[in-house]
């Protein structure tokens, strides 16, 4: 959420970002939220005014009465003031109440190296890494082939469960947790903690996180619950410290999230159907950190680092692109999305994002953090995928697989599987 004070002093600026996000929409009602705020302070004003005339009024009866004079004329303005009071509160609660009501659906404020697009076809390559793969043979569909080893059943996950569900096995099952054991030592080897979180949030700590339309799209609500099923770790670890003041002396705080992940998967791209890249349910290893707003943009592109460290680690040709205007999530300022080469498809898909979100969650969660000179301000956060594991098992089926139907274990997992070196059918 971006802070009421910057919106009143810097409305043009607001107005410029909503333009660069194409969110023309928003920038209808930016001028009812300034006068809704207006009017807001206004009230306040206005109930704060009376108070001091209440009690005046109080003084007032008070010296009458010791001079013995007439006093009904002062008690009866007095009597009115507590009404006119509440009334005046009451109507400045329900202007705090629309006002908010935009606020949390402003946009962050994007860094000024977001490129200008309309959409994801905008996105320019700003990093590339390894040659990608192209087989002289037939590449099978990643599903298919670890169907055809015994090592994932789809048909099965889908009689119970629906489409988008899978059953891994055997030593696709071992490689998922090789894979997040991997990015887990990779990550605290540099200094992140380890945090397992809930898997369930609270709608009012989860608004402080995303975008509200997440509610309806993206989460899984538990029914008759106040519940919500975690989309990614980010959330609870985001929110984890709401509504407290941390020392200047904590920061960085560099967190490592290990949980399974849930989404609905409503909109563009749909559900992959047996197969392994947007499902309903998967493991994820996550980065996360508060940091002082002066350390945020180094710490974002060390993020970057960690993600491609990962995927050079696993042999895998990977590009990185800069998310423009137009395709830009809703709370980050700027957005990396680092993709990895389908040798099946000819082309790079999206396994990892990294994301400097400023200020804007913090703001909403209340978090901030005290300077050496006592002055408090709002921490900045940032998150990146480490490892979303079925997407790099999609991409290590598809890069390391042979002619004869084999899937090469790569090297820098086999220390985490016992030291098999390939998956083949028993």
């Amino acid at each position: 959420m971006i802070d009421i004070r910057f919106v009143r002093e810097n409305p043009q600026l607001i107005e410029s970002n909503l333009k660069k996000r194409n969110d023309f929409e928003k920038i209808k009602w930016l001028n009812d939220l300034l006068k809704k705020d207006a009017d807001f302070r206004e009230l306040l004003q206005k109930a704060e005014l009376l108070r001091q005339k209440r009690n005046q009024l109080t003084k007032e009866v008070e010296k009458l009465k010791r001079e013995k004079k007439p006093v009904k004329k002062a008690i009866e303005e007095a009597k009115k003031i507590p009404e006119l009071i509440k009334k005046a509160e009451e109507k400045a609660k329900a202007l705090k109440e629309k006002v908010d009501f935009y606020l949390l659906r402003l946009p962050n404020l994007l860094h000024e190296s977001v490129p200008l697009g309309k959409d994801e076809s905008d996105n320019p390559v700003v990093g590339s890494w390894g040659q990608p793969r192209k087989p002289s043979f037939k590449l099978k569909h990643h599903g298919m082939l670890a169907a055809e080893l015994g090592v994932a059943d789809f048909e099965r996950a889908v009689k119970i469960s629906g489409e988008g569900f899978f059953f891994l096995k055997g030593d696709l099952a071992l490689m998922d947790f090789a894979v997040q054991r991997l990015a887990i030592d990779l990550l605290r080897d540099k200094g992140f903690t380890l945090v397992q979180p809930p898997f369930l949030m609270r709608k009012e700590p989860y608004e402080g996180v995303t975008e509200l339309s997440d509610f309806e799209k993206v989460m899984y609500k538990v029914e008759g619950e106040d519940l919500y099923l975690i989309a990614t770790s980010e959330h609870p670890i985001a929110a984890m410290h709401s509504k407290e003041i941390l020392s200047e002396n904590e920061l960085p705080i560099k967190l490592a999230g290990v949980s399974s992940c849930f989404r609905r998967e409503v909109g563009k791209h749909g559900l992959d159907e047996r197969g392994l890249f947007r499902v309903h349910q998967f493991n994820k290893i996550e980065q996360f950190v508060f940091c002082r707003p002066e350390d945020s943009w180094e710490i974002h592109e060390e993020l970057l680092s960690n993600a491609e460290e990962l995927l050079k680690k696993l042999d895998i040709p990977f590009n990185v692109t800069n998310i423009c205007t137009g395709d830009i999530g809703f709370v980050a300022a700027k957005k990396y999305d680092v993709n990895g080469w389908s040798p099946r498809e000819e082309k790079f898909f999206e396994l990892m994002s990294v994301s400097n979100c400023t200020a804007y969650q913090s703001t909403r969660l209340g978090i901030k953090y005290r300077k050496k000179n006592g002055e408090k301000e709002f921490v900045h956060t940032l998150n990146a995928t480490m490892a979303a594991t079925t997407r790099l098992l999609r991409c290590i089926i598809e890069n390391y697989q042979t002619e004869q139907g084999k899937i090469i274990v790569p090297k820098a997992l086999q220390p985490y599987m016992n030291g098999l070196k390939e998956i083949k059918k028993e």
